[in-house]
């Protein structure tokens, strides 16, 4: 099929879907059709020349201004539908008020959220408008949506690839509906070859709260379910480290380094810091620098560290009340690790859940192996 043909499929498919669920800021449908017009043009003439790895892949960008950081994407062929929704300015958990239509609603329940920041992103990817879109992870940006709206999303190493955020604590991800296709996302964007799967099983360390956070029962019990199945497939070994693992609270480090802000899309919730205590920069780098020495032990003993990917299910449109959704996932935005959420199955209000998967930095292979090979070993 030509390129033309699947970007006209994809285009189609949003202009039936979206107006219910509102993923996309923008479509850029004229542009996106001439934009495949030209990558058949230059497969019809290439017998050399640079690669088209995804060549007529559509994809979706986060945001109006998504397109900066895509350029890798484009230049192996994708072709960009258009953008997608994020929270508005103001309201730090709705995605509402940027869209034509108005908020962004979850696939599997309307009046539930998909989470945030990447809002648009996970539901375009989830309801298959698209197969993969690009996210930007500051505290779980890129993780939560992908947990609550059943696909896979990955946060790379902090500094692996370029970021505007000048804190350094947001960082480029991705949103896929498998692990090969966020695999083939990773490939193009940092240059790696494709990974050879490990000597299975690989070796973790289960946590339900990293020794500080109050998940919700539910989350839990869905993550160990899955994290289980990971043992029963050959995937991986569960082992017991010989410290257990008990971060310090990284939501005051967090906001601190942040410039004291709300952490504005990233579905939090409730004034102050999540502790009810403030810090200043050199308290903030002390608990970055303990929890690093506490990760970096685990990971001494370790390949991988598995836990809940949200403390709770899907929360309303209104907001979470008084709990931080990002309390599993801020903390390895302030250490660096890449950390990638995979499809932990479903709660009983019908939403989806997400195990989280963290590895050591610059191990973004580890984490797409390990998920592609839970995919084909158990049908996922």
């Amino acid at each position: 099929m030509r390129a033309v043909d699947v970007v006209a499929a994809a285009l189609e498919r949003i202009e039936r879907a979206d107006p219910e669920l509102c993923a996309f800021l923008e479509v850029w449908r004229e542009e996106a059709l001439a934009r495949a017009g030209e990558v058949d043009g230059l497969l019809d003439r290439r017998t050399a020349g640079p690669a088209l790895p995804l060549a007529g892949v559509p994809i979706a960008v986060k945001g109006r201004n998504g397109l900066r950081a895509a350029g890798p994407l484009l230049a192996a062929g994708c072709v960009a539908l258009g953008a997608t929704s994020v929270p508005g300015p103001g309201t730090p958990w709705q995605t509402w008020g940027l869209g034509a239509r108005g908020r962004t609603v979850n696939p599997w329940r309307a009046d539930r959220t998909p989470g945030g920041s990447s809002a648009g992103a996970a539901v375009a990817v989830a309801v298959g408008l698209v197969p993969l879109a690009t996210g930007g992870d500051g505290a779980g940006s890129v993780r939560i949506p992908a947990a609550w709206c059943g696909v896979t999303g990955l946060k790379t190493t902090g500094g692996r690839l370029p970021s505007a955020d000048r804190t350094g604590l947001a960082v480029p991800g991705v949103l896929a509906r498998t692990a090969s296709d966020a695999a083939a996302w990773w490939q193009v964007v940092s240059g790696e070859p494709t990974a050879t799967c490990p000597p299975l099983p690989v070796t973790a360390v289960w946590s339900p709260d990293l020794g500080f956070a109050e998940p919700d029962p539910e989350p839990v019990a869905l993550a160990r379910s899955a994290a289980e199945r990971l043992v029963a497939a050959g995937v991986v070994r569960l082992v017991r480290p010989r410290v257990p693992l008990r971060l310090r609270d990284p939501g005051p480090a967090w906001l601190a380094l942040r410039g004291r802000g709300s952490p504005s899309g990233l579905d939090p919730a409730g004034p102050g810091s999540p502790s009810g205590s403030r810090l200043d920069l050199a308290g903030a780098h002390l608990v970055r620098a303990e929890n690093n020495q506490r990760l970096a032990r685990l990971f001494g003993g370790a390949e991988l560290l598995l836990t809940p990917t949200a403390p709770t299910a899907p929360h309303g449109h209104d907001g979470p009340g008084n709990r931080y959704s990002t309390s599993l996932t801020w903390a390895f935005n302030l250490s660096g690790h890449p950390a990638l959420s995979l499809p932990a199955g479903y709660g009983a209000d019908g939403c989806p859940a997400g195990l989280q998967l963290v590895a050591r930095h610059g191990r973004e292979a580890l984490l797409l192996a390990v998920a592609r090979e839970a995919e084909a070993r158990m049908g996922s």
